[in-house]
């Protein structure tokens, strides 16, 4: 398949950690910025320091780059280089995950984090013409007490973002554990989403569905391995947003080509292609496509499904999804 088809192809971005956009020559730039002193000598040394044996000793290092944002003028930075990526690659909508603890806990305020990605994506739609939602993340490795205080000081806000998600380390750290705030949540008009099904067997993907009463599965990848909650996905039309990059960087799968995507896909899933943390993970957009049309052979009628199944699987007015559907379906 000509690569530039995926250029061409209007897609939407469903799991996009922003924090997870930070790419080494800005981690460094910010550094200097702000007077912070990196363990690493230059750009290539944060690079082989990205080999992961698995999620948690990722989140080890994507904590610690966190550290170099301090002002709403590192968040804007920060989300604007991503938003730039996203016109590189067509991406004409993004909902976009933001872990507000990562920040407070080390003493920088919610509203300096939101006031930077929130003006990024404001600007992006005049001056990109991306449109976009913000999704507060609760870090799910600690207390559910935790989450609820960062609630709290969000609801405030919460015109500025859609819906709630839950993520960090998995294993361990099942969706239950957060029934109570996710509740508070919906209560509050905003729409939840989850992390289920990456490194956490498919009884997690369950109990996103069934206690945190999610609109859309982030990852879902093992729920192949039962047969009955793949049937019910399908039936329901629940979406998940899959990161192919992602779950080979994190050993999810040994090789890309052994990926279930498509399968998932075959079977009548709404399964979506996201990059996750691409600033880690070795790839935006446009690279996740290509490497499935490389390692799975993916069809061009594969891949607009799962362009079409972005925009259905969106927080868009229907109206809009419809629109985008038959424009990356080629039926306009």
């Amino acid at each position: 398949m000509d690569m530039t088809f995926f250029r061409n192809l209007p897609k939407a971005e469903l799991h996009l950690h922003i924090e997870g956009t930070l790419e080494p020559e800005l981690m460094f730039a910010l550094a200097e910025r702000n007077g912070i002193k990196l363990p690493y000598e230059d750009t290539e040394a944060i690079r082989r320091a990205y080999q992961f044996s698995n999620l948690q000793s990722f989140l080890d290092i994507y904590y610690a780059g966190a550290g170099v944002l301090q002002t709403s003028r590192d968040f804007y930075d920060l989300t604007w280089a991503y938003l730039e990526r996203c016109k590189e690659d067509n991406v004409v909508h993004t909902e976009i995950f933001f872990d507000p603890q990562t920040h407070t806990d080390r003493g920088i305020a919610f509203e300096t984090v939101l006031e930077g990605i929130d003006g990024a994506l404001a600007d992006a739609r005049k001056k990109l013409g991306i449109t976009s939602h913000l999704i507060l993340s609760f870090l799910r490795h600690l207390p559910e007490e935790s989450a609820f205080e960062t609630l709290e000081a969000a609801l405030p806000h919460k015109d500025r973002f859609i819906g709630v998600g839950l993520d960090s380390s998995e294993a361990g750290f099942p969706p239950e554990m957060f029934e109570r705030v996710f509740e508070k949540a919906r209560k509050a008009g905003l729409i939840p989403v989850a992390h289920a099904g990456e490194e956490g067997p498919p009884a997690y993907i369950h109990q996103a569905l069934d206690l945190l009463k999610v609109a859309r599965i982030d990852h879902g990848v093992r729920a192949s391995e039962d047969p009955a909650l793949m049937a019910r996905l399908i039936k329901e039309r629940m979406p998940l947003t899959v990161c192919p990059f992602s779950n080979v960087k994190l050993k999810v799968f040994e090789r890309l080509a052994d990926h279930n995507i498509l399968s998932m896909l075959d079977a009548g899933a709404c399964v979506t292609v996201n990059s996750d943390d691409p600033a880690y993970f070795g790839g935006y957009m446009n690279a996740n496509f290509e490497g499935l049309a490389r390692e799975l052979n993916m069809t061009e009628a594969q891949a607009r499904r799962l362009a079409a199944n972005s925009f259905e699987a969106s927080f868009l007015p229907e109206v809009e999804k419809r629109a985008w559907m038959a424009k990356a379906l080629g039926e306009e």
